[in-house]
C-alpha cells in the first residue's frame, strides 16, 4: 500500500510515535521523518529540564515540520509530530494543506509505564500531565484518524493503515 498523502502521527509523549511511525512509512512505502529532530537546541533544553515549551517555541518546530511536509505533497512522507492543539494542526495544514493526521490513542496509566520504560528520550514523565492537559483531539472536519495504541507496535500500525485506507485519495 501507498499513498501520497504527508501522514502526520500525532499524539501526547509515550504514544509510540517514533515507534509506529517508522513502520507506518515502511508499510506506506514513502519516507519518515523524526518530528523531535526539527526541534531547535533551546526547546530540547527546556523539555530536558521538564519545562513544558510555550505556543512561541512551539513555533519555528512547526514551521519546520510543515515545510517537510509541504515539500513532500503529492509524494507522500511519515513525520512524527504532538500536534496537540488544533491551533498546531492548523499552521501544519497551512504550510502543507493536503496533510493527514493519525492520532496515537490510549490510556494515561499504559502511555505513562511505556513513558517510564523508555531510555535515552529527553521528554519526562513528569510532563505527561501538561501533555494531556493541552491535547485537543483531531475534530470531525479535520482529515485524519484516531487509532488506538493498545498492542504491539506491528498492531497499531495495522490499525493505522486499515483506516487510512478508509479516506479519500
Amino acid at each position: 500500500m501507498s499513498t501520497p498523502h504527508v501522514v502526520v502521527i500525532m499524539g501526547v509523549a509515550g504514544t509510540g510515535k517514533t515507534t509506529v511511525g517508522p513502520l507506518l512509512a515502511n508499510r506506506l512505502d514513502v519516507p519518515y521523518a523524526e518530528g523531535d529532530d526539527f526541534h531547535p537546541a533551546a526547546n530540547i533544553a527546556k523539555m530536558t529540564a521538564g519545562t513544558p515549551l510555550t505556543d512561541e517555541d512551539r513555533r519555528p518546530w512547526l514551521d519546520a515540520i510543515g515545510a517537510w511536509a509541504h515539500g513532500r505533497a503529492g509524494l507522500g512522507g511519515v513525520v512524527s509530530c504532538s500536534a496537540l492543539k488544533r491551533d498546531y494542526r492548523d499552521r501544519l495544514r497551512a504550510a502543507a494543506p493536503g496533510v493527514v493526521f493519525v492520532h496515537l490513542t490510549g490510556d494515561r496509566k499504559l502511555i505513562e509505564d511505556r513513558m517510564g520504560h523508555r531510555q535515552g528520550h529527553f521528554m519526562p514523565t513528569a510532563l505527561l500531565d501538561s501533555q494531556f492537559a493541552t491535547l485537543q483531539p483531531l475534530q470531525a472536519d479535520e482529515a485524519g484518524v484516531a487509532v488506538d495504541v493498545s498492542g504491539s507496535p506491528e498492531e497499531i500500525t495495522e490499525r493505522a493503515v486499515s483506516a487510512l485506507s478508509g479516506l479519500p485519495a
